[in-house]
C-alpha cells in the first residue's frame, strides 16, 4: 500500500500542469474571445497610496486589462520584468495611440494619465509589479497566475 501511495503521489507531481481558458468554445477569435476575458484590473499610482488590492489570482490561458491610472502627485514607473515576460502582450493603449509590443520592462509617468494593457496571461508562478526603489507592501501589486 505505502508503494502506490508514493506511485501516486510522484504521478501527481511528475504531471504536468494543464491550465485552461475560461470557456470552451472560443471560436474563431481563439483565446482573445468576449467569453475568455477575466475581470479588469486597476492599479493607481499615486505618491503615498496603495497600487490596488491584491493578491490578483489569473489564470493562464484567460485574456485580461489592465487599466494602470497616474494621478501626477509625483513621477511615477511601475515595474516587474518577470510578469512581464510571463505573459503575452496583446497592445498598450495610451492617448488612443495603440502599441503592440514584444516586451516592456516597466511603465513611467511623467503626468497624470492613463495607459490601459491588454495581456493574456501564459506562465505559472507568482509576480510582481512595483514601484521601484520603494519597499512597502502598498506599493508592491502580486500577481499570481494559475
Amino acid at each position: 500500500m505505502k508503494h502506490i501511495l508514493t506511485a501516486v503521489a510522484f504521478a501527481m507531481l511528475a504531471a504536468p500542469a494543464h491550465a485552461a481558458p475560461l470557456c470552451d468554445d472560443l471560436g474563431f477569435a481563439g483565446l482573445l474571445a468576449k467569453c475568455n476575458r477575466g475581470d479588469e484590473i486597476e492599479v493607481t499610482l499615486a505618491s503615498g497610496k496603495p497600487l490596488g488590492e491584491g493578491p490578483i489570482t489569473l489564470q493562464s490561458g484567460a485574456y485580461y486589462e489592465m487599466e494602470i491610472t497616474a494621478d501626477g502627485s509625483a513621477e511615477l514607473a511601475l515595474t516587474g520584468p518577470e510578469f512581464f515576460r510571463a505573459i503575452w502582450m496583446d497592445e498598450i493603449v495610451i492617448n488612443d495611440i495603440e502599441i503592440r509590443p514584444m516586451a516592456i520592462d516597466s511603465l513611467e509617468f511623467d503626468d497624470a494619465g492613463t495607459a490601459e494593457f491588454s495581456f493574456i496571461a501564459i506562465k505559472p508562478g507568482r509576480y510582481n509589479l512595483l514601484i521601484p526603489g520603494t519597499s512597502g507592501d502598498s506599493q508592491r501589486l502580486e500577481f499570481i497566475i494559475q
